[in-house]
């Protein structure tokens, strides 16, 4: 520790104290460090997240990444050249467990292996998930086949996720949409309507599991409910990803008071 006299402009001695010793212990996030690439758009995704993310020493570190309010297979698609940017904002020069980038329709078009590819242009060795990938590796866990799929997005958009998830080997035998294009109005249809239409595609079906998709949709804190109301495992964009980054980052404490999901101690 060094003490020196020093003078201010108005020639009155202070006092300035310098090099004061200090000790350190395990800083925020010492579990997890977890990016988050989250659309300009989303007014969900950060705020589910925080509802989830309740483990000590787990920490969710975000930046937001530039895309149009309307959702179509162009703008998701110009995303891409945003990625690397948009991670390399998230904690400079400090590894993270792992970086998962929010958007479920836009990986549907890039596809995960180039998400994946522009993350590690940044984080080479952060494990790496995507809604879509997160929701994939949820089905596994819960031993799901056949998945009731509901979205807010545009035909053509949904088209592109229905093939998506069949050719990773799933059985789609509904899909059910609100069909609105603008991310904010997304953002407002409330609880009460998405649960509803729940109901509405899975009556009479034979499904394993239903999958709502898109990250500005907010569920996560009535899945449980509509759970035990249908008797079926639901899953959507956020509640997915938040299980499956805390799963890639070696987190495996049990949190059933999410659902069927946050009882899988391990990734499908």
């Amino acid at each position: 520790m060094v003490t020196e006299n020093v003078w201010d402009e108005d020639a009155k001695q202070r006092e300035m104290i310098e090099h004061i010793p200090f000790t350190e212990k395990e800083g925020i996030g010492y579990r997890a460090k977890i990016g988050l690439v989250v659309l300009s758009s989303d007014y969900t995704l950060e705020h589910e997240f925080r509802k989830i993310y309740t483990v000590p020493g787990v920490e969710q570190y975000c930046a937001r990444i530039a895309n149009s309010n309307a959702v179509t297979p162009e703008t998701l698609a110009a995303m891409e050249g945003k990625i690397a940017a948009t991670v390399e904002m998230i904690l400079p020069g400090t590894p993270l467990d792992v970086v998962a980038y929010g958007c479920t329709s836009a990986t549907v078009v890039m596809g995960e292996e180039t998400v994946f590819k522009r993350i590690r242009e940044v984080q080479p060795d952060a494990k790496c998930t995507t809604p879509i990938t997160s929701a994939f590796a949820a089905f596994r866990a819960l031993g799901a086949k056949r998945i009731a799929v509901l979205t807010p997005y545009r035909r053509d958009v949904n088209e592109k996720l229905q093939a998506y998830i069949e050719n990773a080997g799933f059985t789609v035998p509904v899909f059910g949409s609100f069909n609105e294009e603008q991310d904010p109005v997304v953002a407002r249809i409330d609880t009460q309507s998405v649960s509803d239409a729940i109901e509405a595609i899975i009556w009479k079906q034979d499904v394993d599991l239903v999958f709502v998709s898109c990250t500005s949709i907010r569920l996560v804190e009535a899945i449980p409910e509509i759970e035990k109301r249908i008797g079926l495992p639901v899953t959507s964009s956020n509640h997915a990803m938040a299980w499956h980054t805390l799963r890639l980052a070696g987190i495996d404490d049990l949190m059933p008071v999410w659902g069927r999901l946050y009882e899988c101690a391990t990734v499908g």
